[in-house]
């Protein structure tokens, strides 16, 4: 969803926005590696994995968000990369490529608890992004992502709402870093800094629908039950070992067939259906003598 904020609610396309991930899930390992696995190093390690990703956002954006969609690309993949590389150089601190594992609180350490922590995380998040999204700086980010120049050229300050918008794109990356790293219990440098996790959300983000956060949602869940579906028939027969090629032709069918994601074809559809329906409500109360026009088909 945090991705889907940059990509459908500001038109932002970013290739470095694993580094906020990676910062959350290092910012959880690293306090559970290094200290306690008690609840109050815990809740440092979220507040650490806030400012850290909030500090970072205004750094990135000021050095990317004024260039143009190319230029933003190249430069956002770069520090994507730099991240990458110090973390795993930095051996002391994060074990480098070997990654390590820690221990969390007991009362989360059950599967079935933080199954309902990570469900109660998912329905806070997307609350909270609705809102934001739905409020007038959320309509304006709209607008940025339509039409830039034109939004600039009514006197909003285009720089500002895009780097409140990095800002909470990158808290809620690193937020959802910290649960990865709760969840596994492990951290490596390439399982969060990784380019390949840019990739999936960008993935995620088409399938599910662009600016429509729910889509995110149905897009991850979709991608990994087709997924886990294709490891199981490698099993049954050897042509399925290359699953990864049967998952893209998965992909582009999904695309094919949902132009604008699931989510997003389907709303489009029903809006389409609602906008029919009025057309043809609105034409029949004209023939009844019933509608705005009422004098002229009384004549």
């Amino acid at each position: 969803m945090s991705y889907d904020l940059l990509l459908g609610y500001t038109g932002i396309i970013s290739f470095g926005h694993s580094m906020f991930f990676g910062i959350g899930a290092y910012s959880m390992g690293i306090f559970m590696w290094k200290t306690d696995h008690t609840w109050f190093y815990a809740v440092l390690a979220v507040l650490a994995a806030v400012i850290l990703a909030i500090l970072i956002s205004l750094v990135v954006g000021a050095l990317t968000l004024r260039l143009k969609r190319f230029f933003l690309l190249m430069l956002t993949l770069v520090l994507g990369e730099f991240f990458l590389i110090l973390a795993e150089r930095w051996r002391s601190l994060t074990n480098g490529s070997d990654g390590f594992t820690f221990r969390i609180p007991e009362l989360i350490d059950h599967k079935l608890i933080f199954c309902y922590l990570a469900v109660l995380f998912l329905i806070a998040v997307y609350a909270l992004l609705r809102r934001f999204t739905h409020s007038p700086l959320g309509r304006v980010l709209r607008a940025i992502r339509d039409n830039e120049q034109r939004v600039e050229a009514l006197g909003y300050n285009v720089f500002y709402y895009k780097m409140i918008s990095n800002i909470v794109a990158g808290v809620v990356a690193a937020l959802a870093g910290v649960m990865y790293a709760l969840g596994m219990k492990f951290v490596h440098v390439h399982g969060v800094f990784g380019l390949q996790v840019v990739f999936d959300a960008l993935v995620i983000t088409i399938v599910g629908g662009v600016g429509t956060l729910s889509g995110a949602i149905v897009g991850s869940g979709l991608l990994e039950v087709v997924r886990i579906f294709l490891e199981k028939l490698a099993k049954v027969h050897p042509i399925f070992d290359r699953w990864l090629l049967f998952f893209g032709i998965a992909y582009i069918a999904i695309v094919m067939f949902f132009p604008r994601g699931i989510i997003g074809t389907t709303m489009l559809k029903i809006r389409e259906k609602e906008l029919k329906n009025n057309r043809l409500k609105m034409l029949k109360e004209d023939i009844d003598g019933k509608g705005p026009n009422q004098p002229y088909g009384t004549l």
